[in-house]
This record gives structure tokens, C-alpha cells and sequence, in this order.
């Protein structure tokens, strides 16, 4: 299983700038083995109001279970994303990136 390397911190900026839509083959790397992670505690985006905003949930890891929602809002896509990049990160590296 592939593992971040420093090199990689190259491409937080990526994923800053562009969340979503196409991404260098360096970032989709580490995007690979983000949302590969086992299923439980897993970070989940659940649009509450369509196009406007977003909770942060997470999944037990028990197939059937209801999602774990916490009091994390989002009325950006965008933050949200940026946000649970920001969480998988630090669980992989240990290092917190800056908002």
C-alpha cells in the first residue's frame, strides 16, 4: 500500500485550489489511499440542503448502520472537502495543515 512521503506535501496546494474535477497523478495517488481507508471512522460529506450545504459524517464500519453525524456544517463544497482533506491527512502524516 502506498505511503506519503514528504515529496508528497507538493500536492496539498493541488488539492486546495481544485477539490474536485481532475487531478495530477500525484495527487490522485494520495486521494487513492485516502478513500481507501477502512470503513469505519471514515469521514463522509451528507449534503443537507441541496447545492448549500453539507454535514461531516462518519461510518461505523458496520454495513446497515446509520452514519455518524457530527455538528460539522459546510455551506461550501469546496470548505468541506478541503476540511476531510485536512482530517485524512493528519491521520496519515500527523501533520496539521494550515486553513
Amino acid at each position: 500500500m502506498y505511503q506519503i512521503t514528504p515529496e508528497d506535501r507538493q500536492y496539498v496546494d493541488e488539492f486546495r485550489k481544485t477539490p474536485v474535477g481532475r487531478h495530477s497523478p500525484g495527487l490522485q495517488r494520495i486521494l487513492n489511499l485516502f478513500r481507501g481507508e477502512p470503513m469505519a471512522g471514515k469521514y463522509v460529506l451528507v449534503c443537507t440542503k441541496p447545492h448549500r450545504e453539507w454535514m461531516l459524517g462518519q461510518f461505523t464500519g458496520v454495513r446497515g448502520e446509520k452514519i455518524r453525524m457530527t455538528n460539522q456544517s459546510f455551506t461550501s463544497l469546496d470548505e468541506a472537502e478541503w476540511y476531510v482533506f485536512k482530517q485524512r491527512w493528519k491521520r496519515h502524516t500527523g501533520e496539521d495543515l494550515p486553513d
